[in-house]
């Protein structure tokens, strides 16, 4: 692997934000001789705080210190940080360079990357295919926008692989990033707030996780995904470029016939029967598919692949099956923050629905669930502040809407009005952040309430 570390040189390296990104390059920078501090304009989590102090690494919180930031020789962005924040244009005025945590741990590993974007699917699989590898016995670590930060594992003790979830956010601030695998899982609207609402700008950033690939590299997409395809041409000319399909038969690749999948790469085929699958839904077939081609590309075995893919279990908040009572399932998908998220939830539903929806609007387009919504659901419970363009899109669709203001009362008015052989989905389609502190906190409270019914 070629050595990606920067020249030796005395770096002052101010991190913005101090979650598990921010202190997980903390703690990389300090490894590598640099002068760090790390800034939070709101409060420092007690347990990072005592982190930071532990390692005698400096900070603030509840400001930032402009003399100190834009004094830095490179600053590391928390991918929470819009660019319209003040201090990011002053250090921009300044031309300091602004990297992400990823961008920070790619220069000190020497690791093969698998590294999975898309606006929905990609927690599920990069999940699975860092089940898949695992269980194949390889030396792989799990990081991104998921688990414990990238750097802090490259600080603790570099891999051979590593498997990460990256948001279009954190792409944003790559400059030499390169996977050797680069999985686009597939492009609607969303995060359209942090990019001027031009929706241009967030397929570009999508695409750029391919811009530093080589002929050497593979980048695996969806070929039934029209937005993807449609801008194509922006993927890096050079990298092979593998894709997977539902619908139609694809010659090196993955696709679907027969309910079966088929893998077929360098003549090296593998089968599996969609049944088998431990998840179900069209949408975990395009996830297995794109996770079962990135581990045939790093020579796991068909074997291993076809185990990995029966017993993977599905995720908190990801269509999460919580209980039955009197009759009624309910299911928590609280990580649905978007649209299309929600239209894969509805999409595998088989019983009348209670959606719970709502939140912090993104700039979201109804339309593109008002048919689902039309034939599966029977009543939206709206949970949030604002809930106008709920009742404007869904008051004609379904025979019964209604707001909310808490978690508990939500719960409560969906199990009020459900019937036997009902479901209650949590599917919000919106951010969480006006009643909760973030969708795990919403989730959690989903299900901690209904196991108080």
């Amino acid at each position: 692997m070629q050595e990606r570390k920067k020249e030796k040189m005395k770096e002052k390296i101010v991190i913005l934000g101090s979650g598990e990104s921010g202190v997980g390059a903390a703690i990389l920078a300090q490894k590598q001789g640099a002068d760090v501090f790390v800034s939070d304009f709101g409060t420092i989590k007690p347990t990072y705080k005592e982190e930071l102090t532990a390692r005698g690494i400096p900070f603030e919180e509840g400001k930032h210190t402009e003399d100190i930031i834009l004094s830095a020789t490179t600053i590391i962005k928390s991918p929470g940080i819009a660019d319209k924040v003040a201090i990011v244009k002053k250090i921009k005025e300044k031309n300091i360079p602004i990297i992400s945590e990823i961008e920070y741990g790619y220069l000190y590993s020497n690791a093969t990357i698998i590294a999975i974007t898309g606006t929905n699917g990609k927690t599920t699989t990069t999940s699975l295919t860092y089940h898949i590898l695992e269980k194949a016995g390889l030396d792989v670590g799990l990081g991104g926008n998921i688990g414990t930060s990238f750097a802090r594992q490259v600080a603790d003790g570099d891999r051979a692989y590593f498997v990460l979830e990256l948001s279009s956010f954190q792409l944003d601030n790559c400059i030499r990033f390169k996977p050797h695998i680069a999985i686009l899982c597939n492009i609607t609207e969303d995060h359209l707030d942090r990019y001027d609402y031009q929706f241009e700008k967030y397929i570009q950033s999508k695409f750029s996780i391919t811009k530093n690939q080589t002929e050497q590299d593979y980048f695996i997409y969806c070929e039934d995904d029209a937005i993807t395809i449609q801008h194509l041409i922006k993927a890096n000319p050079h990298v092979q470029k593998i894709p997977f399909s539902y619908h139609k038969e694809i010659q090196n690749g993955a696709f679907v016939t027969n309910q079966e999948i088929i893998i077929q790469l360098n003549k090296n085929n593998f089968t599996m029967p969609i049944s088998e699958l431990s998840i179900q839904g069209i949408h975990n077939s395009y996830n297995s598919m794109a996770a079962a081609i990135s581990a045939k590309l790093v020579g796991v075995r068909n074997e291993k692949i076809r185990e990995s893919l029966e017993d993977f279990k599905n995720l908190e908040h990801r269509l999460e099956f919580v209980a039955t009572i009197k009759g009624v399932d309910f299911i928590n998908d609280s990580k649905a923050t978007n649209v299309n998220s929600t239209w894969y939830a509805l999409e595998s539903m088989t019983k009348p629905t209670v959606l719970i929806a709502g939140g912090v609007d993104k700039g979201n387009d109804y339309t593109l669930i008002k048919e689902l919504v039309n034939s599966r659901v029977k009543a939206i419970i709206c949970l949030g502040k604002d809930n106008e363009k709920l009742h404007e899109a869904f008051a004609s669709e379904v025979g019964y809407i209604v707001d909310t203001q808490s978690m508990e009362q939500a719960v409560q008015m969906a199990y009020n009005i459900s019937e036997k052989g009902d479901v209650v989905l949590l599917s919000p389609c919106c951010a969480s952040f006006d009643l909760f502190e973030n969708y795990e906190d919403r989730g959690k409270q989903f299900k901690r309430n209904v196991i108080n019914l």
